[in-house]
C-alpha cells in the first residue's frame, strides 16, 4: 500500500515535469516499448484468442477515475430468486492476448506492475492493449474472466465460478457520478445494489476482524495562480465498489486453496511496536482511542473529510508493510496464509491489466473450476513470480515516495522561512529532537529537527520551513 495517492491537476504539470523526467531516469523507468513489443500487440489486439462462450447480454458498467481508460472490472448486480444477490464480474482476460514466452510476455515480467507518476503513467502492456482491444472500454466486445459469484441475503458468497467468456459494458462510470446517482435513487437496479452489497460486505468484514483504509488521495491543486497540496477523500461507492474487488479476491483464494495450487497475497499480524506508535499518532492528532477499542473499530470511526483523521489514515498505512505475495503446490499452504487487513485468504486477480500475478491468479482459478490442472506456463512461473512481484512492489513504492517527496518540495521551494501550524506525529526515541511533523495545511507530512529540550510528541507545534529542495527532494522543518 503506497503511503499517499498522488494526482495533478490543471497546470500544476508544468513546474514538476523536469524533476519527474529526472527521477524516471534514475530509477531506470522503462521507456517506450521495444519495436518487438508493440509488433506483438498489434497483431494480438487484431487477433485475441476469444472464448466459445457469449456474455454479451449481460449489461455490465464500470466504475473508475474520470481519465482512466485501462479499465480491468465491469460488474454487474441482480438480486436472486428466493433471496440474496448474484455478482457478475468481469475481468480483462490479459491471456487472450499476451502468449506465454513471446515478446510481451517477457516485457511483463520485465515491467511487473503499472507505475504511476503525478504526470504520467508507466504501463505494464503497451497502451493498444491496455487502453484498447483488452480494455473493458464501453460498447467494446472483448475477452474477459467471467465470475459468478452468489451471495446470500447477508452478503455472504454460497456459490463461485469463473470461466472465459466474451462480454460488452453498457457504460463507463466515475465514482462521483455513481455516488450522485445512488444518492439520488436514480441508478438503476445494478448500480443501486452496488450500496446493498457493498454495505453487507462491510459488516461481514466487521464481523471477521479485517479492516479497508479509506486513505484520501493527495492532489496538486491551482488556486488564483498558485499550487496547493489537499486531500480527497474517498466516497462511499470508492468502499463498495472495492468490497466487490476483494469478494473476487476472497474467493480466487478459496478456489486456489481448495485446488491445492496456487498464490496468495498476503500480510502478517502488525508487531506491537507498531501498534504503539499508531497510539502516538493518534494521541498526536487528537483522536481517541481508548485501550479496550480495537485498531479496527477506530479507523472505522475516522471522517476522511477531516485533516486530523486524514492524516491519520495516512499513518494507518504503516501496519500494512510486510504484504507480499506466497506461491504454494501439492496443497501445501503458505504460512501465513491469511492477510491480516481482510482477516482471511485473498489474492489479486481483478487487475490483469496493471499487475502482472493476477493474470497468473486469473488462470489458476479458471483451470480449478474446471477440474483441470493449471496450464504449464502457469505453474513454471509460481516459483520465481513472489519474487518478481516483490521486486516490482519495491521499485512502485520507491517511486510513490519519491514522487510525493518532490512534489512537496517543489511546491514548497518558494517558502522557505515561512511558520506553519503542525503536530509532531513521530518522535525517535533515540534521538527526541528528530521527528515528523504532519501540517496542519497544506497537506505535507516531512522531518522535523531540532528543540533542545525534545520535540512534544501529541502537541501542536509552529514549525518553520527550513529545506524545500525538489534536486534532493527533501522537506525539512524545525520548531519557530
Amino acid at each position: 500500500m503506497p503511503r499517499r495517492h498522488m494526482h495533478v491537476t490543471g497546470a500544476a504539470e508544468a513546474p514538476l515535469r523536469a524533476a519527474l523526467r529526472e527521477l524516471r531516469t534514475t530509477l531506470d523507468v522503462p521507456e517506450d516499448f521495444a519495436p518487438d513489443v508493440l509488433a506483438e500487440a498489434e497483431a494480438a489486439a487484431k487477433a485475441p484468442r476469444l472464448p466459445d462462450h457469449d456474455a454479451t447480454d449481460i449489461p455490465f458498467f464500470t466504475i473508475d477515475p474520470p481519465a482512466s481508460v485501462d479499465l480491468d472490472q465491469a460488474m454487474h448486480l441482480a438480486r436472486r430468486e428466493g433471496g440474496g444477490y448474484r455478482v457478475h464480474y468481469a475481468i480483462a482476460d490479459v491471456a487472450a492476448f499476451v502468449t506465454p514466452g513471446g515478446a510481451l510476455d517477457a516485457e511483463a515480467h520485465r515491467r511487473v506492475q503499472t507505475l504511476y507518476f503525478p504526470d504520467e503513467k508507466v504501463p505494464l502492456h503497451p497502451p493498444l492493449l491496455s487502453e484498447g482491444a483488452a480494455s473493458l472500454l464501453p460498447d467494446q466486445t472483448a475477452p474477459a474472466l467471467l465470475w459468478r459469484i452468489d451471495l446470500d441475503a447477508e452478503g455472504r458468497a454460497v456459490t463461485t465460478e469463473v470461466r472465459r467468456a466474451l462480454v460488452r459494458s453498457r457504460a463507463r462510470l466515475d465514482y462521483e457520478g455513481a455516488q450522485k446517482q445512488i444518492d439520488a435513487g436514480t441508478a438503476g437496479e445494478p448500480l443501486a445494489l452496488l450500496k446493498d452489497v457493498g454495505l453487507l460486505r462491510e459488516a461481514l468484514e466487521r464481523e471477521r476482524g479485517g479492516i479497508s483504509l479509506n486513505v484520501p488521495d493527495q492532489e496538486i491543486v491551482e488556486r488564483d495562480g498558485a499550487y496547493f497540496l489537499a486531500y480527497r477523500a474517498p466516497l462511499p461507492a470508492d468502499g463498495w465498489n472495492a468490497q466487490i474487488s476483494l469478494l473476487t479476491g476472497m474467493a480466487a483464494a478459496d478456489l486456489m486453496t481448495a485446488s491445492g495450487v496456487g498464490i496468495l497475497r498476503t500480510l502478517p499480524t502488525a508487531p506491537d511496536g507498531a501498534v504503539a506508535r499508531l497510539r502516538r499518532s493518534a494521541k498526536a492528532l487528537g483522536i481517541g482511542w481508548p485501550h479496550h477499542v480495537s485498531y479496527a473499530d477506530v479507523v472505522r470511526s475516522l471522517d476522511p473529510h477531516n485533516a486530523r483523521h486524514a492524516a491519520f489514515l495516512q499513518e494507518c498505512t504503516s501496519l500494512l508493510r510486510g504484504a507480499g505475495y506466497s506461491a504454494f503446490s501439492g496443497g501445501k499452504l503458505p504460512s501465513p496464509a491469511v492477510h491480516a487487513a481482510v482477516a482471511d485468504e485473498y489474492t489479486h486477480c481483478t487487475a490483469p491489466l496493471r499487475r502482472l500475478v493476477d493474470r497468473y491468479a486469473g488462470e489458476l482459478c479458471v483451470a480449478a473450476v474446471a477440474g483441470q490442472a493449471p496450464p504449464e506456463w502457469v505453474t513454471a512461473a509460481l516459483e520465481e513470480l513472489p519474487q518478481e512481484m516483490a521486486d516490482g512492489s519495491r521499485r512502485a513504492n520507491t517511486v510513490e515516495r519519491e514522487c510525493v517527496d518532490i512534489v512537496e518540495a517543489a511546491l514548497l521551494k518558494e517558502r522557505v522561512g515561512e511558520v506553519f501550524d503542525a503536530f509532531v506525529v513521530d518522535v525517535k526515541e533515540s534521538e527526541p529532537a528528530v521527528g515528523t511533523v504532519h501540517l496542519v495545511d497544506p497537506a505535507v507530512v516531512a522531518r522535523i529537527e531540532g528543540g533542545e529540550a525534545g520535540l512534544p510528541l501529541g502537541e501542536r507545534l509552529r514549525v518553520r520551513l527550513t529545506q524545500a529542495d525538489p534536486g534532493s527532494a527533501k522537506v525539512q522543518f524545525a520548531p519557530a
